[in-house]
């Protein structure tokens, strides 16, 4: 397993308003994440607050090129970011305990935080269809360039870790600085993942590893 330290190469917030930040995702333009009782999006180049919806929005988040989506205890809301209207409701797996968020391969992938499992579910319906286990509590899952990432946090630890999607191995991680937790992750489809920080109010630019480039990193 490869493992190095977490490189954060910027830092966005605290936002005005927020007590904490739960889900994460990215447009292609504007990262968004829950805070509790709205979704915010800011602008990733001036870290400015652009939009602001009124929704239930406690964990995690997600984008599928066109809607976002969003858990609400214990559902998954479907939103129109246009107008912010809720088209559709899917109860989520962990019934409220549910605790990331993430599109790909045109289903949707669901942290359950102390059952450390990760969930791939039908967008229509909410039926699960596969489980991944994982060895620690699950606070984040993103997909990127064919990588499963997940977040942790735990024993007031947390990293970043890609896993083997098939047997949910560990086969790399990002350990985050002592006392900085991750509670939504994000990739942005280049070299960051967007990490939430929880009660910090803040949002973390974490460096994504190069593929082919192990620096600083060692086999374990």
């Amino acid at each position: 397993m490869k493992r190095a330290a977490a490189e954060i190469v910027r830092e966005y917030g605290p936002f005005a308003g927020v007590d904490k930040v739960a889900g994460v995702t990215y447009d292609g333009q504007r990262v968004w994440f829950g805070a509790g009782d709205k979704m915010i999006a800011f602008d990733p180049a001036s870290g400015k607050t652009v939009r602001s919806i009124d929704i239930a929005a406690h964990a995690g988040t997600a984008f599928d090129g066109e809607h976002l989506f969003q858990i609400a205890e214990d559902r998954i809301q479907k939103i129109d970011p246009k107008t912010g209207r809720v088209l559709a409701t899917i109860p989520a797996p962990g019934g409220g305990a549910d605790s990331g968020l993430a599109w790909a391969e045109g289903s949707l992938w669901v942290g359950q935080y102390r059952d450390r499992k990760i969930h791939q579910i039908d967008p229509q319906t909410g039926a699960i269809l596969r489980t991944i286990e994982s060895n620690r509590f699950v606070t984040g899952v993103t997909w990127v360039d064919g990588e499963l990432w997940h977040a942790t946090w735990e024993s007031d630890e947390s990293d970043l870790r890609r896993i083997d999607p098939r047997t949910g191995e560990v086969l790399e991680k990002l350990d985050m600085p002592p006392g900085v937790h991750v509670s939504g992750l994000e990739a942005d489809g280049g070299d960051r993942f967007f990490c939430g920080g929880g009660t910090s109010g803040k949002v973390r630019a974490v460096r994504r590893p190069k593929r082919g480039s192990a620096t600083g990193a060692t086999d374990r």
